[in-house]
């Protein structure tokens, strides 16, 4: 496993990374378990459709960190995108927000996602790495070049016109596959049919940009979409 130390920096440079969902539920016997599945890069936990308070968050996050695997969070809703800042204080590497449509959220989210002078998130928490890091200078400077930050698309509007969320800061767009299929759904005619046809498109409009796409699968399909281009998978555990 690696930490949050390179997450970032292995994103960026398009080596293919897996990651695994997990329960926040702080059991150590359990996510040891997931984590012995496979060389996971990341843990990724939902508040977006699951229960889950601030201090499960707190202590999770304190496991995860002390075996050095990195958290990526989705907070609850778009809208929420100003209490990213609050929600790291309590230790995820990383924030993932959900159905992102409008490049205001895009910004706000930034904005509170990174120290001075790169945003404006305030300092104080229980922070990863803030013990090796006390220094508030040092720690905002480590943190600005470490912190991982998604943007979540799913909608036919946010692929089309993904180029829109491309700001610096912006690590990852990870796929919502099933609000996508409604979206389709509901527009019978549009180039984009299928899941593929989306990834396909996403990953064209990327090329280059140093950005990458997050696609929610199973292991089954790994070959399938590292083929396709895809860097970065988000998978269920195996058992």
């Amino acid at each position: 496993m690696h930490g949050i130390e390179t997450l970032k920096q292995r994103i960026r440079s398009g080596e293919f990374l897996v990651g695994v969902s997990a329960s926040a539920m702080p059991n150590e016997a359990r996510l040891r378990e997931i984590l012995a599945q496979d060389d996971y890069a990341f843990v990724s936990v939902d508040s977006q459709h699951s229960p889950l308070n601030e201090e499960r968050l707190v202590e999770f996050c304190g496991l995860a960190n002390g075996l050095d695997i990195p958290v990526i969070f989705r907070i609850k809703h778009t809208f929420h995108s100003y209490l990213v800042g609050n929600m790291l204080d309590l230790g995820p590497s990383g924030i993932e927000v959900p159905q992102v449509e409008e490049v205001a959220t895009v910004d706000e989210a930034r904005g509170y996602f990174y120290y001075p002078q790169v945003g404006k998130r305030s300092w104080g928490g229980q922070r990863v790495g803030i013990k090796e890091h006390p220094d508030r200078v040092e720690y905002a400077e480590w943190w600005n070049e470490r912190g991982v930050l998604w943007m979540q698309m799913e909608s036919l509007r946010a692929v089309t016109g993904l180029r829109r969320f491309l700001k610096p800061g912006v690590d990852c767009l990870s796929w919502g596959p099933a609000d996508l299929s409604f979206d389709r759904e509901a527009h019978p005619v549009h180039p984009l049919q299928t899941d593929d046809d989306c990834v396909s498109h996403a990953l064209k409009l990327l090329d280059g940009t140093g950005v990458r796409l997050v696609v929610r699968s199973n292991a089954e399909f790994r070959d399938k979409y590292r083929d396709m281009g895809v860097t970065v998978l988000l998978e269920r555990p195996k058992v």
